[in-house]
């Protein structure tokens, strides 16, 4: 296991040229289970299968980065990674016959649907996996992972509000957030909201143009909000519109407040906590299957759009 050193604004200024420009690609937009999931047949998921006009079919979370269009770092690894890299010429191999523009990954929490995919990334091609210590020991935890070789893949822990550099230039911060352990690992007692290493959120600063990638989120506190005032983006979690959502359509019996995510609408909804904070853009994503949200013409849709928001999709670009 390795140190990822914190890297000086020195060391950002001598890289930067007038050049650089963040470039996020959505890889997935979808919560854990994906649109449609596979043995769900709520009103959204039937939607996806039988008019995907209406609600197009989504992959399980995660993003790209790059500022140079050549080197590329993903946030989160879902399940379906090698379907998602397979849609993105920009991730393929472009030289060689054995290369890959994928230099880094950083893991926010250790959610299935976050790390899952790491297991498909397994053909000796190097890279460093950024996460921090907890999340780390996770994943040493479970032997599979394994199957990464250490002489190939360097396990980097990475300090809660410590500046790394994910690829050459680009510099990400890593902060806590409110949630929760992932759901496999939860003990008799389960701290919801608690702040530390096991939910992460990234601050991603390209010559002063802030973009936050929040996938999961407990509640939005004072901190967080002050931390996001001004920032040119954010993709932020977008679970549930409601917190009763999945008990209401009979295919779950917990909350959102119970699996560690805040809802989208409602006084104590996201949109609310977020409305008088200064950003620019803002992006929903990690969406459940159940979000009425997702589908295109629907009064949850026109809400989201009124309030500012757009909803994530797989292949949708941003460049703050």
């Amino acid at each position: 296991m390795s140190i990822c050193l914190p890297i000086s604004k020195s060391t950002l200024k001598s890289d930067a040229s007038g050049a650089r420009r963040l470039r996020v690609r959505v890889l997935g937009s979808a919560a854990g289970g994906g649109l449609p999931q596979w043995n769900c047949r709520c009103r959204v998921c039937r939607l996806a299968r039988t008019e995907p006009q209406r609600v197009v079919p989504r992959t399980q979370s995660s993003i790209a980065v790059s500022i140079d269009g050549e080197r590329w770092a993903l946030i989160n690894c879902a399940p379906e990674v090698l379907h998602q890299l397979q849609r993105e010429p920009a991730l393929q191999p472009g030289r060689d016959d054995r290369h890959t523009p994928i230099q880094s990954i950083l893991v926010t929490n250790g959610d299935v649907d976050h790390v899952a995919g790491l297991l498909s990334l397994r053909e000796r091609s190097p890279f460093r996996l950024h996460a921090t210590p907890e999340i780390h020991g996770v994943l040493r935890d479970n032997p599979i992972f394994n199957v990464l070789a250490p002489d190939c893949v360097e396990r980097c822990d990475v300090a809660l509000d410590s500046r790394i550099e994910l690829l050459p230039g680009l510099a990400a911060t890593v902060f806590a957030v409110p949630g929760k352990t992932a759901l496999y690992l939860e003990g008799d007692q389960v701290d919801i909201g608690a702040e530390g290493e096991s939910t992460v959120g990234i601050e991603f600063d390209v010559d002063g143009r802030r973009l936050y990638y929040i996938p999961g989120c407990a509640t939005v506190t004072p901190r967080l909000a002050a931390r996001l005032e001004g920032a040119a983006a954010l993709l932020f979690d977008g679970t549930l519109w409601r917190d009763d959502e999945m008990v209401r359509a009979g295919v779950g019996q917990k909350t959102g407040r119970r699996m560690g995510h805040m809802s989208m609408s409602g006084v104590d909804g996201s949109m609310a906590a977020l409305a008088e904070v200064g950003i620019k853009r803002r992006i929903f994503i990690h969406i459940n299957n159940t979000n009425p949200v997702l589908i295109e013409d629907s009064a949850e849709r026109r809400e989201a759009d009124s309030a500012g928001w757009e909803i994530a999709f797989d292949g949708m670009e941003i460049t703050p």
